[in-house]
């Protein structure tokens, strides 16, 4: 038995949406778009700021690292309701 928590996908990204935004690395128009669950691991998606050619920016980075920190904070807490 999981000592996870059952949640929606709208729930779970409003959380996300929240955490995202108190953090000091957001950026303005950060959000996670997306949720789903892979071997009891959240994968969040969104806006990756890539530029024209649709290659990485700075920004990308910034981004990438903020969905990891998404996963290692909530997968631990959080599945997917069916």
């Amino acid at each position: 038995m999981s000592d996870k928590n059952p949640i929606s996908s709208t729930d779970l990204l409003m959380i996300a949406n929240q955490i995202i935004q108190d953090q000091e690395s957001y950026i303005d128009g950060m959000r996670a778009t997306s949720v789903e669950e892979r071997d009891g691991v959240l994968i969040f998606k969104g806006e990756y700021f890539l530029d024209d050619e649709g290659l990485p920016t700075p920004n990308t980075t910034v981004v990438f690292n903020m969905f990891k920190m998404l996963a290692h904070k909530l997968s631990p807490e959080f599945t997917l309701a069916s």
